[in-house]
């Protein structure tokens, strides 16, 4: 197969093939990790991002069909492994469900990687690409859909780059970003096929200039393309300048998830009212006071109404009158409880992640807060839709300290003095089509709520801001972040962090965004993720027209 490289019939030995394809495999693990925040470098290096996927489309075309899928599968467990290590700190089953499910997804991938390389001898590289693109758009869909360690997010401190997301979302940057590592791989098996039997460093530069002068053209528009995505970035950010704005408080309370029980909740309360009252003495001008997703532990209008727990309904009138007590709004997360049928279809009380919205004088006490309830849940730790089919294992889940929740339907959006936001809770603001649905729905900006605090790590936290912020630059709205222990920020409408405060702190963080009237929505508003809807069915017309065209030419050649 002309597509093949590095194989027997080239000079390497069977020992020698295997010693090169776990370099392969090694290099690629590696490299998928190092442009995102990580272990060895928290903010990334995102140059990386443009050869990270050459060792692995060389290594898909050198191996055989009966082993590119246990290569596949060793590079999902390996790449999540390293990347999103800090699942360990939550639950040993934690990392070890994200790493096999992506294990089991490239152990499926790799061998359409490699049906790419090998029905299209000339344009395989090209066919390679598209599936590739196809493949990382596939991973953030359904119930287990995963945002993190999607190639472009590894441009989040690139400004001027990430711009174009206002027109396709990320997957538009994501095939740009991935194109180089495919056309480098073409350079490179064309620069093989050109060396033959020969040997010598010579030889081999005159290779790569052959490679390279063969791939002229494709080079050239991969060039076009970076100078219209640098120009658009200088021109398009939008100009806030004359907006309005909002003067917002934001409380990193830096409390730990794994203490729990009633000293537990108070002594967090005290903590976010005495971080509250400094923020609102030093600037009267506050119009919104901002905590972290479930800051308040404690059921608010669930045990306001039973009162079963003495200590819990007074800990509750605590944190009410005190919101009573001040000038302006609070939103706040909280475990809001009905009572109603759980996952398991057995009668009790229904949890929702909420974001809850108190008007000091107007629906504090009694508690008519209101609500929006989290849309998008963390697959397997805060829900897991299959608990009548498999109840052993949602049990399971249940005792490896996860709590479930019932997902939300609605995309509530709150409007305090002209500023209409929407609350996308925690592990939301890593999807597109959540912050999409908010500004469909008439908001005007993003008010997120985070608790990262279990992972005890900065790279994990830089990994979520990475993503959260272009969300904004999506939709042309300004994000401030409400975090348990980072990264505490604001974010304008061009993707650019104004400030953030120190993390793992007992901090807040006072600044200003605009308030966005009548703005028009912008492509990827309207639209959505086509771009990556687009590189998915091109996945299966390339695979299926390699296909027919092979047999074509096979029935060809009988005849």
């Amino acid at each position: 197969m002309r597509a093949e490289i590095c194989n027997s019939k080239a000079g390497l030995s069977l020992v020698e093939r295997f010693c090169f394809s776990v370099l392969l495999l090694l290099l690629g693990i590696l490299l998928f990790t190092l442009p995102q925040p990580n272990l060895f470098t928290v903010q990334g290096l995102p140059i990386f991002s443009y050869f990270a996927f050459i060792p692995i489309f060389l290594l898909v075309r050198m191996v055989s069909w009966k082993t590119v899928w246990l290569c596949g599968l060793l590079y999902g467990v390996g790449s999540y492994c390293l990347f999103t290590y800090w699942l360990a700190t939550f639950h040993p089953l934690g990392i070890f469900v994200i790493s096999f499910m992506y294990g089991l997804y490239l152990m499926l991938a790799f061998p359409l990687v490699k049906a790419a390389a090998s029905l299209f001898p000339k344009y395989g590289w090209l066919a390679q690409w598209i599936v590739w693109c196809g493949y990382e758009y596939v991973k953030t869909l359904g119930f287990s859909g995963f945002h993190y360690g999607v190639t472009a997010y590894s441009h989040w401190r690139w400004t001027p780059m990430i711009q174009c997301t206002d027109l396709g979302g990320v997957w538009g940057l994501n095939a740009f970003i991935i194109f180089a590592s495919a056309w480098c791989t073409a350079v490179i098996v064309d620069a093989y096929r050109f060396i033959g039997s020969n040997k010598g460093i010579r030889c081999v530069g005159k290779a790569l200039l052959q490679g390279i002068r063969q791939h002229l053209v494709s080079l050239g528009v991969w060039f076009l393309f970076l100078v219209g995505i640098l120009v658009y970035g200088f021109v398009s950010p939008v100009d806030y300048s004359q907006d309005e704005t909002a003067t917002i408080a934001l409380i990193q309370s830096n409390s730990d998830p794994w203490v729990g029980g009633l000293e537990s909740y108070e002594r967090d309360l005290d903590t976010l009212i005495s971080l509250s009252d400094k923020a609102l003495l030093e600037d009267p001008s506050i119009e919104l006071v901002v905590w972290p997703e479930t800051a308040f532990v404690p059921r608010i209008t669930w045990h306001y109404e039973h009162r079963y727990e003495q200590a819990k309904f007074e800990l509750i009138e605590k944190l009410l009158n005190y919101i009573d007590s001040c000038s302006v709004p609070f939103v706040i997360g909280n475990d809001h409880g009905v009572d109603g049928y759980l996952q398991d279809g057995t009668y009790g009380v229904v949890d929702y992640n909420a974001s809850i919205l108190f008007r000091p004088g107007q629906n504090v006490n009694p508690p008519e807060p209101e609500i929006y309830f989290k849309m998008k849940l963390v697959p397997f730790t805060e829900y897991f839709p299959a608990a009548k089919t498999f109840p052993k294992l949602y049990h399971m889940l249940l005792n490896g300290d996860t709590h479930m929740w019932e997902p939300g339907t609605e995309p509530v959006v709150f409007d305090v003095n002209g500023l209409k936001f929407g609350t996308p809770i925690c592990f939301e603001d890593t999807f597109g089509f959540v912050g999409r649905r908010f500004v469909q729905n008439g908001a005007n900006a993003f008010v997120n709520m985070s608790n990262d605090a279990w992972s005890s790590s900065l790279a994990c936290q830089y990994q979520h801001l990475s993503m959260a912020l272009f969300r904004s630059v999506e939709n042309r709205v300004p994000t401030v972040r409400a975090t348990s222990t980072g990264q505490t920020s604001i974010i304008d409408p061009n993707g650019k962090i104004l400030d953030m405060v120190e993390p793992f702190q007992e901090t807040y963080l006072i600044g200003t965004i605009p308030i966005r009237k009548d703005m028009d929505q912008t492509l990827y508003t309207r639209w959505g993720d086509y771009v990556g809807v687009i590189f998915l069915c091109l996945t299966g017309v390339s695979l299926i027209l390699g296909i027919v065209l092979k047999l074509i030419k096979k029935t060809c050649s009988t005849n």
